[in-house]
């Protein structure tokens, strides 16, 4: 595929989403890959790194490596995820502790219309994708249910695993990648080695979501050549399965105090808006849910008119 300079400009802005997203407990940024449509680009370039490309290196030089390994695709994503970590980080954390309602709200309807956009991609329904749509929502939201790690491990091996974990999760669409690292106790050492710039643990997270990564994208990139239509009705599945995470209203169960002395939430419940024990924001968050699913439909629209 010959792509120009503005095409891998829009490739980064749509890798700087993904980055967005991943940084909320609770959103995937492989839905946004999915609803930008470069999900299955991105599976199979991925799944092209083997250990193979080493000997052809050697024999025919990085030029069909690089071609092999869709490596223009893959630079300007990853570029542009890792980006929008960098820069987002902080802004994203103000929005969780200031206006929680809002954010998950624009993301509930974001993702929302995530889940019309890829039932629509589904060409035929048969009894696997219905068996496969139900189970994969059950665990979905069961997994949302867990009662996230009081304590928190930094060390490099804990950092290393969990990087590899979360990773496999955030390129499912619906499973957060930084959920499950708020369940294994690793996301406040992660989001604090990114504000603070500490590359040594940001690269030993890296190194083991690039493990992960290696690893899991051939499982699915099997899954998506054999059963294409069953594994599009399980990612739905994981995707209404995951609503019940970025609900905007909550009631909090359990507290826990952070390193600063500070009590955060630790488990929480979705309630209804009007049992909401404070401001519910109802008006704004109706707005902001919309503005999530125009964006996806107008996505769409786009992807419509470039093909």
């Amino acid at each position: 595929m010959q792509r120009t300079i503005k095409d891998y400009l829009v490739i980064g802005l749509k890798g700087m989403a993904m980055g967005a997203a991943d940084i909320v407990p609770g959103v995937s940024g492989g839905t946004i890959a999915f609803i930008s449509g470069i999900y299955e680009e991105l599976l199979d370039s991925i799944s092209a790194i083997k250990f193979s490309l080493i000997k052809q290196l050697k024999q025919e030089g990085i030029g069909p490596v690089w071609k092999a390994i869709n490596g223009n695709f893959l630079t300007a994503l990853f570029l542009g995820i890792f980006i929008s970590i960098l820069s987002l980080a902080k802004g994203i954390k103000w929005l969780l502790e200031n206006e929680p309602i809002l954010l998950w709200s624009f993301f509930f309807g974001l993702v929302f219309a995530s889940i019309i956009y890829i039932i629509k991609q589904i060409t035929a329904w048969k009894a696997g994708s219905y068996i496969g749509l139900i189970l994969a929502a059950g665990l979905a939201y069961y997994i949302t249910t867990l009662n996230p790690l009081v304590s928190e491990n930094s060390s490099p091996l804990f950092l290393f695993l969990s990087g590899a974990f979360a990773i496999c999760a955030m390129i499912l669409p619906g499973i957060s990648g930084a959920f499950i690292l708020v369940l294994l106790g690793a996301y406040k050492p992660v989001l604090t080695a990114v504000d603070n710039r500490d590359f040594f643990t940001v690269a030993v997270v890296g190194l083991g979501a690039v493990v992960g990564l290696l690893s899991f994208s051939k499982i699915l990139k099997w899954f998506f050549k054999n059963y294409h239509n069953q594994t599009l009705a399980a990612l739905t599945g994981f995707i209404i399965g995951s609503l019940n995470k970025i609900w905007p209203w909550k009631v909090t169960l359990t507290w826990r105090e952070n390193s600063k002395g500070i009590k955060v939430p630790l488990q929480q419940e979705s309630i209804s808006p009007f049992s909401f024990d404070g401001d519910s924001q109802l008006i704004w968050a109706i707005v902001f849910a919309i503005i999530g699913f125009v964006l996806i439909l107008l996505l769409e629209r786009l992807a419509v008119s470039r093909k």
